[in-house]
């Protein structure tokens, strides 16, 4: 009966001994860049007054040049969800592809055969990579998000692709800053690039995780792209206002509601919001028509800027 109870506490101690070594593995894997040092910084858009120091012909090879590949994460459980983001926002992206656990018939999509949802997330960032011909913006995103593309075009209008940008609604984990996915997640060309290179090292960029419980893929996206010196940094208008929203416009204004009772609108959302999460069907149809068609008669926006669809689009 001794021996049995000290095997029983060694059988304890040996695993509780395990699980700290993973926690460790799992929290470094986030702390570490390859001696790459970063501040975190806010991105914000371009200013109106930068734009109307550039000339007609400048502001239009500028429209023309940024261009976003959309990567739209599916399951045949989103059947609905899926349905109507290819109804509606996916159609102002210069390419849309939607990636499916597995195949359905009511709708086109890449098949990847794949449940594990980390994996099958690596295994669509490849394929966008290796089929984006001249496209050099990546947005990511879960069909629950809705998107104003143009908003994100504009945002993106002055950096460059070559250069490594992640960009969303960051948040903290430890050491490690990482995009919601919920609120859709912005990279570059070069960015892709390093990253696609990570996924051939599967000690710092492993496609099955190594820990005893399961990082959420985002954070695993963050991690590999830390290793890379690519870093998550925060989508902002000019007053400071987030532009990626993992919340719905309603669940914004209503918290807006209770918090800032006298000035709800102004403290909810920025006018240029790129995206809202967590949206269901009905709610993505109503965004539409407020974002794409409602208009005020006779009211001109002045933009600088014409975003167009892209050729034989029967967007919005």
């Amino acid at each position: 009966m001794s021996e049995g109870s000290s095997f029983m506490k060694g059988m304890i101690l040996g695993g509780i001994f395990c699980l700290v070594i993973s926690f460790f593995e799992t929290f470094n894997s986030g702390t570490h860049s390859e001696g790459h040092e970063h501040l975190h910084h806010h991105l914000k858009p371009v200013s109106k007054d930068e734009l109307q120091k550039l000339s007609l012909s400048q502001m239009s090879d500028l429209a023309l040049q940024v261009r976003v590949y959309c990567v739209i994460m599916v399951t045949p459980k989103l059947l609905v969800h899926w349905a109507t983001a290819n109804d509606t926002w996916s159609k102002h992206c210069d390419k849309s592809v939607f990636y499916t656990s597995e195949s359905s018939k009511a709708l086109e999509a890449i098949d990847l055969q794949e449940q594990d949802e980390w994996a099958r997330l690596r295994k669509a960032i490849k394929h966008a990579y290796e089929n984006a011909g001249d496209l050099r913006w990546f947005f990511v995103a879960r069909p629950t998000t809705f998107a104003i593309i143009e908003n994100l075009k504009y945002l993106v209008l002055d950096k460059d692709p070559s250069q490594p940008f992640y960009i969303g609604h960051t948040e903290k984990s430890g050491e490690l800053d990482y995009v919601e996915y919920d609120s859709g997640i912005v990279l570059s060309y070069e960015a892709m690039r390093r990253l696609i290179e990570m996924f051939k090292d599967e000690d710092k960029c492993p496609e099955r995780g190594h820990a005893l419980w399961k990082m959420p893929e985002e954070k695993q996206l963050a991690t590999c792209l830390k290793y890379s010196g690519v870093f998550a940094e925060n989508g902002e208008d000019a007053q400071g206002k987030s532009l990626f929203n993992k919340k719905s416009v309603s669940s914004l204004i209503s918290d807006s509601m209770g918090q800032n009772p006298a000035d709800v609108v102004e403290a909810c959302c920025s006018d240029m919001a790129i995206t809202f999460g967590g949206m269901n069907p009905s709610q993505i149809q109503v965004l539409m028509y407020g974002v794409y068609r409602l208009r005020p008669y006779g009211h001109d926006f002045q933009d600088s800027l014409t975003f167009l669809p892209p050729k034989d689009s029967d967007n919005d």
